[in-house]
């Protein structure tokens, strides 16, 4: 039985699940706000206690390697990566986005055939990160910052359906023309969607480089100085 350890902290919830052959074996999530750096290893320590595993055990850690915050994002990964260097195993890496897709799937059985999937992450003001992806959740157009505005994806109306998911579906619906499209803003990522697509990855060995790999963060970090004055 393949036993992988699924991470996501890519967005507003930090969640660990367990995968046994692609299924979802067990699961913890929090939705305290800006609480991942706390609570993530007492998480993956519980999950690994209660199914009597430990990390040695593992076939491969999963982390969502983002689009998504910044600083969750560097949380996951290095947790991930952490367990990985320690134990010696692989480390699969997954677009938060085609985990979007997924739970999409799996929340709402049998699409219109031929529609695209079109995940979205809110990356503040009008900018969304998207991807596109088929049925099958084959990667149709990669990751990608987007400004929408009226017209945006206007040639999308030529697809028979699209499903827009995710928290950048809720701003993005008052703007766009699609007449052929629907929105999902509640469907948000957690650790439990992994589970599937990293078996499929594991049985593909499409591992990433551990020495190498970093978050997918898709535009540079812009920190921001503070206008209160200290004294």
């Amino acid at each position: 039985m393949t036993k992988i350890l699924c991470v996501d902290t890519a967005t507003e919830v930090c969640s660990v699940a367990l995968s046994k052959d692609g299924f979802c074996a067990d699961k913890i999530e929090s939705t305290e706000e800006r609480a991942h750096a706390r609570v993530l290893t007492v998480q993956i320590e519980e999950l690994l206690k209660r199914n009597n595993i430990t990390a040695k055990e593992l076939d491969a850690v999963a982390v969502s390697e983002g689009p998504g915050s910044y600083t969750g994002l560097r949380i996951g990964v290095s947790a991930a990566k952490g367990i990985c260097y320690a134990t010696g195993t692989p480390l699969i890496a997954i677009s938060t986005l085609q985990i979007l897709a997924a739970a999409f799937m799996k929340d709402h059985g049998s699409p219109q055939k031929d529609a695209l999937l079109m995940p979205m992450l809110d990356a503040r003001r009008m900018e969304i990160y998207y991807a596109q992806y088929n049925l099958n959740l084959e990667e149709q157009v990669k990751a990608t910052p987007k400004i929408i505005e009226q017209g945006t994806f206007n040639e999308l109306n030529e697809c028979s359906k699209i499903y827009i998911i995710g928290s950048g579906a809720e701003k993005s619906k008052d703007v766009l023309e699609l007449t052929n499209a629907e929105y999902y803003p509640q469907i948000i990522n957690k650790a439990e969607y992994m589970t599937n697509l990293a078996q499929q990855f594991y049985v593909t060995e499409k591992f990433a480089d551990l020495a190498y790999f970093e978050p997918a963060y898709l535009k540079p970090f812009l920190a921001t100085t503070s206008k209160k004055r200290l004294f």
